[in-house]
């Protein structure tokens, strides 16, 4: 029986779950945070929380006989990404990270592409209505901007307390391009700070802010550990997950 780790709350981590369950002979664990409230299962085994760092999942990985480690977390997971890294190095068990493709700059976009939050939170000035979109985690990080008003979008709330300029939206997507459209025009936004998350999902913003004139500061992703495999496709990742073991 081929046992497959599968770190990530994603949709391709869901994805890929159920390819390889299909699959005969093979077991499927994934493993889940725990930091969105209500996530989405994915088929098979699941199991939630942290390992406590990268000899937690190495040790993990022994004493549950994983032949086969895939990162599907979020691009922006990059402590998880780094203790999976060396997980496998210290057990041999082989890694694949699942990525999908970041999103592109097009025709009439504005984007400014930064290397971190704090690098984002340094461009905005005084008179700025912000939609944000990375995550609440970030918050604290524009929060204290003078001047700046945020409306702040996530699927948990922040820690409280909220300052009074934040307005704290709470959703989850598939979002839609007249619904974002609609958004914006509310509340007068006139920049959109986002993470290059990629896939479809979240998209629609992206649409909304270069048919409303909305210039757009981008953060990149974090750099992968050094010699780490990377796939942009659930297909990839499912055959590649397949032939171990």
């Amino acid at each position: 029986m081929r046992r497959v780790l599968i770190l990530g709350g994603t949709a391709e981590a869901r994805a890929l779950a159920a390819e390889l369950a299909a699959r005969p002979a093979t077991h499927v664990v994934s493993s889940l945070a725990g930091r969105v409230s209500n996530p989405r299962l994915p088929v098979g085994e699941v199991r939630e929380g942290g390992f406590g760092g990268p000899g937690g999942l190495a040790a993990f990985l022994a004493e549950e006989r994983i032949d086969a480690l895939v990162d599907a977390t979020h691009p922006f997971a990059e402590r998880m990404t780094a203790s999976a890294a060396a997980a496998s190095s210290a057990t041999g068990v082989p890694l694949l990270v699942l990525r999908r493709p970041g999103w592109q700059e097009g025709d009439g976009d504005a984007w400014h592409r930064v290397g971190s939050l704090h690098a984002a939170a340094a461009l905005l000035t005084t008179g700025l209505r912000v939609f944000l979109t990375t995550g609440r985690r970030s918050l604290p990080i524009f929060a204290g901007l003078p001047g700046v008003w945020l409306l702040a979008r996530s699927v948990d709330p922040p820690e409280p307390p909220v300052p009074p300029h934040v307005h704290v939206l709470l959703d989850r997507g598939p979002y839609t391009v007249e619904g974002e459209r609609a958004l914006i025009r509310e509340h007068r936004l006139n920049i959109l700070v986002t993470k290059d998350s990629g896939g479809q999902l979240t998209a629609a913003k992206l649409t909304a802010a270069r048919e409303l004139g909305l210039p757009v500061i981008m953060v990149n992703r974090p750099p992968l550990p050094p010699g780490v495999r990377l796939v942009d496709t659930v297909a990839a990742a499912t055959e590649w997950a397949a032939a171990q073991g």
